[in-house]
């Protein structure tokens, strides 16, 4: 019985880290530059949107290019966007 439950808080203290790492708030910066499928968790203004990934964790991403506007994303939306140093280059609103 021991011995059992020894095993048991064992597995679920080496489990512990990858959980964590589901909800963890990442830097936009380390992201690769490439094209990503984001639901976006909050609108912060027209320049900042803070976004969930699809592995789990969420950033803020910042508009990369004068011409890219939050204004008319929503809180729920569903983006297709592309990054270039932790900005965003270009976005496409799949919820529309």
């Amino acid at each position: 019985m021991l011995r059992t439950i020894a095993s048991l808080v064992l597995a679920a203290s080496s489990a512990s880290p990858i959980l964590a790492v589901a909800g963890a708030k990442i830097d936009a910066s380390l992201l690769p530059d490439t094209t990503y499928t984001v639901k976006v968790e909050k609108v912060i203004d027209s320049r900042h949107i803070l976004v969930d990934m699809d592995n789990g964790t969420s950033t803020t991403l910042a508009a990369g290019r004068p011409t890219v506007d939050f204004s008319r994303v929503r809180d729920g939306d569903s983006l297709k966007l592309s990054t270039s140093k932790g900005t965003v280059l270009v976005f496409l609103d799949l919820t529309k």
